[in-house]
This record gives C-alpha cells, sequence and structure tokens, in this order.
C-alpha cells in the first residue's frame, strides 16, 4: 500500500458542525465523512453510490416494493434505451423532457439513429402495453420497475438531492375506467405517506398547480418534504395520465359489450436516492446521521471495553449477544478496530447507528450499557430478553424522531397574508401559506410574481382537502377572489 493512502486510513475522523447554522457545510461533510457518496468520479453530475448509503436505501426500496406487491403490483424490467420515434408519440411529454435526455447514437445496421437513455419510462412500457392488453380481463394492470433514470440537470448538482442518475421506483398502471385511475392516485398518495412515515419524514401532499404538472399529465400530486436550510424538495409523486399516453400509443381494450376504447392511466415514482436526502437531512444532528432503526444498515453496534485480563471474556459475551440478535434479525455489528472506545463511540454516532451496547467487565454480570443515538442517553437493560428490549428501543427511537420532525414541520409553516409576509417566511427558511387566485393556468401570472420578486415557487394546494381561504378571500399577490390555499417555498 501506498504511504499516502496508509497516511489517508489511519486519519482520525472528525465531525461536529451545526446542521442548523451551516446546514451546506454540514451536508457536504456528512456525505463524505459518513461514506455515503464520492464525488470525484470523473463525469460531471455522476456520483458513486457507496455501501452505507446503498444498503440504507435497499430498506427502502423492501418497504416500498413490499406496499407495491400488496396492493396488486409486479415487477417488470424494461430496457433502458428508448427509440427516438417513441419518445415523440406523445408530443406534449417529448417537449417537457428534450431537454434533458441523453442521447446514444446507433452502430452498424442502426448508424444514423438515435436512441434516449429513458428520463423516465412511459415511452418504453407503453408500446408493450399495448401489445399484451386486449380486453377487459387484462385490466388492471399494475407493473413497476426499479432502476436507473438519466436526465441532463443544466442546475448545479449535488449528491442525492439533485443528479443526472438517480434511482427509482415507477409504477405505471392501466385501468378500465377514470374513477379506478383516479383511486390508484389516492393509492399511490397512501404507500408515499407509508413510506415518509416509516422514514419519520414529514411532509406535504399538494396538487401541482396546472403549469407545474407532469409533461403529458391531466393532474400531478407531489409530496413535498423541507431541508434544514429552508428549501423545499419534491419526493415521491403520482400523475394521473388519463387517456392522453394511450392515445398515442394505441393502448385499447374490448369491454364486455365488445366495444374499443382506450385505457385511463396512472404513474407514480418514488425517487429513492432524493428520499435518502430527506432522510439523513431530517433526521441528522451536529454529531452525524441518526438513521431510523427501520433501515439503518447496523441497527446495533456492540463495542468490547477490555485490559488484557479481561478481553477473552468480554469479547466472548459481545459474540454471544451479537449472536442472538442477529438471529432474531436485529442486525448487529461488533467493532473489533484497535482503537480507543471513545473513537469507536464517535464514528459509529456519526454513521447514524440507532443503538449502541457498551460491554465491558462490569457488563460480565448480566446488565448491558445502551446508549440512544436521537438522545444521547445511556441505561442499564438486563442481559435477559435482549433481543426484546432492544427492538422495542428501536422503535421508540423512531417514534421520538417523527414527532420531534413533525412538531418542526408544523411549526415551519406560517400563514401569511402580505407579500412581505411570504418574503419573511421565506428568508426565516420557511413555508408560506396563503390565499391564491387559482393553481389553474389563470394563476401562473401571479406564480411569476413569487418566483421572480419574492425568490419562491407556488408548490401548490393541499391534495387531500380544499382549504378554506383565509377571511379576505383574496389572492395575496393580485388581489382577486381567492380560489385556492397554496403553499411556497424555496426549492431545489
Amino acid at each position: 500500500m501506498a504511504k499516502k493512502e496508509e497516511k489517508e486510513q489511519g486519519k482520525k475522523v472528525t465531525f461536529n458542525i451545526d446542521k442548523d447554522v451551516n446546514f451546506s457545510e454540514w451536508y457536504s461533510d456528512i456525505v463524505d465523512k459518513a461514506e455515503l457518496a464520492d464525488l470525484r468520479y470523473n463525469l460531471k453530475g455522476f456520483i458513486v453510490f457507496r455501501p452505507w448509503s446503498v444498503m440504507v436505501m435497499e430498506k427502502m426500496y423492501d418497504i416500498l416494493e413490499q406496499d407495491l406487491q400488496q396492493r396488486g403490483h409486479v415487477p417488470a424490467w424494461f430496457p433502458s434505451l428508448i427509440q427516438d420515434e417513441n419518445l415523440k408519440k406523445e408530443a406534449r411529454h417529448v417537449e417537457g423532457f428534450s431537454p434533458e435526455v441523453f442521447w446514444v447514437q446507433g452502430k452498424g445496421e442502426e448508424q444514423g439513429l438515435k436512441f434516449a437513455m429513458r428520463p423516465t419510462s412511459e415511452t418504453a412500457m407503453y408500446p408493450m402495453y399495448a401489445l399484451w392488453i386486449r380486453g377487459y380481463k387484462d385490466l388492471p394492470l399494475k407493473i413497476y420497475q426499479r432502476g436507473q433514470v438519466w436526465r441532463y440537470e443544466t442546475k448545479a448538482t449535488r449528491p442525492f438531492i439533485r443528479s443526472r442518475e438517480f434511482y427509482w421506483i415507477e409504477a405505471h398502471d392501466c385501468f378500465a375506467s377514470e374513477e379506478e385511475a383516479r383511486k390508484q392516485v389516492q393509492e399511490d398518495i397512501e404507500i408515499t405517506a407509508n413510506l415518509m412515515h416509516a422514514l419519520a419524514i414529514p411532509i406535504l401532499h399538494l396538487k401541482r398547480p396546472e403549469w407545474d404538472k407532469f409533461a403529458g399529465a391531466l393532474e400531478t400530486y407531489a409530496a413535498d418534504s423541507l431541508m434544514p436550510d429552508g428549501r423545499m424538495i419534491q419526493q415521491p409523486s403520482t400523475h394521473l395520465l388519463g387517456q392522453n399516453f394511450a392515445k398515442a400509443f394505441g393502448i385499447l381494450f374490448k369491454d364486455k359489450e365488445g366495444k374499443e376504447n382506450y385505457v385511463w392511466q396512472t404513474c407514480f415514482g418514488p425517487a429513492v436516492s432524493r428520499i435518502f436526502a430527506s432522510l439523513i437531512s431530517v433526521n441528522g444532528d451536529s454529531k452525524g446521521l441518526i438513521l431510523p432503526f427501520i433501515v439503518a444498515p447496523v441497527q446495533v453496534i456492540i463495542i468490547p471495553i477490555f485490559s488484557d485480563q479481561t478481553k477473552a471474556k468480554v469479547v466472548k459475551k459481545c459474540e454471544d449477544i451479537s449472536k442472538a440478535l442477529n438471529k432474531e434479525g436485529i442486525k448487529t455489528k461488533i467493532d473489533m478496530k484497535e482503537v480507543s472506545p471513545g473513537e469507536k463511540f464517535f464514528f459509529w454516532e456519526m454513521k447514524g447507528v440507532p443503538l449502541r451496547l457498551e460491554i465491558g467487565e462490569k457488563e460480565l454480570s448480566g446488565k448491558i450499557t445502551l446508549f440512544l443515538r436521537d438522545n444521547k442517553t445511556r441505561m442499564q437493560v438486563s442481559e435477559k430478553n435482549i433481543a426484546e428490549t432492544l427492538m422495542k428501543q428501536g422503535l421508540e427511537l423512531d417514534e421520538r424522531l417523527r414527532k420531534k420532525n413533525e412538531k418542526w414541520f408544523k411549526e415551519s409553516i406560517v400563514e401569511c397574508k402580505t407579500q412581505n409576509d411570504i418574503k419573511k417566511a421565506i428568508e426565516s427558511k420557511k413555508i408560506a401559506r396563503c390565499n391564491f387566485c387559482s393553481i389553474n393556468n389563470d394563476g401562473e401570472k401571479c406564480a411569476a410574481v413569487v418566483e421572480k420578486q419574492l425568490a419562491g415557487f407556488v408548490r401548490g394546494s393541499l391534495a387531500s382537502k380544499q382549504e378554506k381561504t383565509f377571511s379576505d378571500g383574496k389572492c395575496v399577490i393580485c388581489g382577486k377572489k381567492a380560489n385556492a390555499v397554496v403553499y411556497i417555498g424555496k426549492s431545489y
């Protein structure tokens, strides 16, 4: 091994940044120090996802896929390349995505042709749906795939938050009626809520304004979470596509009377790598990550503390407890590195491991020291039924994270009755809630004022209900009658 590499590996890792004061520095440093990603891949906008982040995201995928499959979705894998002619079939869709597409040039017999690396998979999947669907017995069709998509982001990229390659699940469903399609949209919202609740990430589920909906959709609904720097970040979105794509790709079915109809479609896109950005940002603190117990790659870290005389007994005790916990499905690791216990404490706190067992000579008697990562408290727990005890402590830790984050999120939404109120809210890293003339196309001019003069974006109105407008009933921008209550904030 080269001397430079030896020096790098032996270097003590340090981390202590106040996330609320300097989030940007905190984020960049934790991505590096906790070994979540490596930005040194020599292709702009592309990063290497390192094992610690991937192991968390694999658990996030598990939660999503289990929920999808329980609701009748089945997995498939579609090619990454899309024929140019397919991409152009739905005009509004291609117009929305053309600037973001990466192109691959054909070779040999396909010289002169070009193929799009999928920015999303409607135009890859729907030609096949047209072949598979013949009659009403083929419906509903509910298929999802997990994988990557590529978009030529021209804005500044940040690992997990915005990049040119991201990892997600996309579900594409077909139904015989509009009513069934709308029920699926609500189901997608439930799936999103379940995942974000598990990860302790509070969200607003919003219906996007007409000018900000998915290209080719009738309606778009998206979950927005808030980052510590006051920027809103879009999480899973679901789209009521109507029959637009069905007509473009000829997805027809014969009903019970033998009449041909176009299917009604929805699509759903949880970007797992982007959700991960919220997971680490919302839950972390000045010491590093705090991973929810449910998705932590290591749920319990065991730190042996021994002298030469007690080493054999202490290590044996650690191994016995580790074996018992792993047998019960609790992901457990023993840290046997030749560094001080304090360095180990610091390292695993930074990595966000939710529970830590400290086992030394005094713990040989049956009482084990437990450290809780979220509130930094120590307690003594009995070795008897320890798996049951730690499972309970892990779930309670997750619930504490939820309550803390929900309180912060609720306090971050402020009612605004003037443009100055909106400006102050945004400058204070908060979300503005206010009267607005419309989220249909006639409200786009007021949205442009919000963007240009107040440095915010109209994210939409609540998906679950239509909120009553404030007492004066007027749009905060133009003063005309307000037909919606909207949420405004900075965004990435």
